[in-house]
């Protein structure tokens, strides 16, 4: 019998989109931006992003519209997957989020507080991807089913100015994909606690 239903709990379901720059193919990143449009999770719907850039004097910066959202990615999910976003000592600054655009051309995500305004920019974009990882996969606790739609250029401002950089070539197997992608329809799973 063929079976169509993943077996695992669902803890979490929307979006995590990120912008990753860097300065050249193969240098380090000196932007990382997790942005997470949540649907449905153990501490509700919200959204939240976690940033370090120069703009940001390469700290840690946290937004969201749902604190106990942000926590709780913070403990469950970036703790996988970018672990200085997980320190819960850092503030959570209460925002905004707004989207815009179309995927086929370009996206952008604002993120608006008392003093700041945010913009995330994906274009060029690239055919997507559906992706899926079991837990287990590269020692993770959790899997994950995505689909990452790639975007050859991204960019980054914060009340107008600009992160330096830009995205760089992360192929996924035989396909072209880069360090900034719109992750849409994500969710992750983990076996059942008992």
């Amino acid at each position: 019998m063929v079976t169509t239903v993943d077996s695992n709990e669902v803890r979490v379901t929307g979006e995590n989109s990120f912008i990753r720059l860097a300065q050249e193919e193969g240098g380090e990143f000196t932007t990382r931006a997790s942005h997470w449009r949540v649907l449905y999770s153990p501490a509700g719907p919200g959204h939240a992003l976690f940033l370090t850039s120069e703009l940001t004097d390469n700290e840690i910066a946290i937004y969201s519209d749902n604190i106990a959202l942000a926590r709780w990615l913070q403990e469950e999910i970036e703790s996988m997957l970018h672990p200085p976003f997980a320190d819960t000592n850092i503030s959570v600054m209460e925002a905004e989020f707004e989207q815009d655009g179309d995927v086929r051309s370009f996206i952008t995500e604002r993120i608006a507080g008392e003093d700041f305004d945010i913009t995330l920019t994906w274009y060029d974009i690239l055919e997507p991807l559906a992706i899926h990882a079991a837990p287990g996969f590269q020692g993770r606790s959790h899997g994950v089913y995505t689909v990452f739609f790639p975007a050859r250029r991204a960019q980054l401002s914060i009340n107008g100015d600009f992160a330096t950089g830009r995205p760089v070539r992360a192929d996924r197997e035989d396909r072209e994909s880069t360090s900034a992608c719109l992750a849409w329809a994500e969710s992750w799973i983990r076996p059942h606690q008992s």
